[in-house]
This record gives structure tokens, sequence and C-alpha cells, in this order.
């Protein structure tokens, strides 16, 4: 019996969309974050990761939440 796991890739980037709605309307563009590591760049132009509105650290107005983005050649190609 084979097991098999899809890997997500488990960086959390801050996003600079004031609502999840406004972050859905922005598909096609390129991301506004802010990169939260001290180990290097977690961004990648391809591919699925976790972002979040956290108002307490980026002073932004709006309520904290959480997204699964997918980036296609460098823009927002799916927001979960």
């Amino acid at each position: 019996m084979r097991f098999y796991i899809h890997r997500i890739n488990t960086m959390m980037l801050l996003i600079g969309y004031t609502s999840k709605k406004e972050l859905i309307a922005s598909k096609g563009k390129a991301l506004d974050y802010q990169e939260t590591s001290f180990f290097g760049e977690e961004y990648k132009r391809d591919g699925t990761f976790c972002g979040a509105h956290r108002p307490a650290i980026t002073g932004l107005a709006g309520k904290e939440f959480f997204a699964e983005i997918t980036m296609k050649k460098g823009v927002i190609e799916k927001v979960a």
C-alpha cells in the first residue's frame, strides 16, 4: 500500500489587503506582501502558500484573516 501526501509550502506572508474580498478582486495582479522570514525570501513566483492580514502588525485597517493563495507567472491565480 502506498500513501501520497500532498505537500503545501508552509510559509506565511503578511499581505497588504484589508479584506479577503479585496484580495480576491486582485486576481490577475501582482501580490502586495511583506516577507516575515529572517532566513531569506519565502515568496515564490509560482506556487501555493498562506498569507495573513494582521492589522496589529501592519497597521492597516480591517479584520484579521488568513488565505491560501495560488500564484502563477507572478500574478494571483486563486484565493481560498
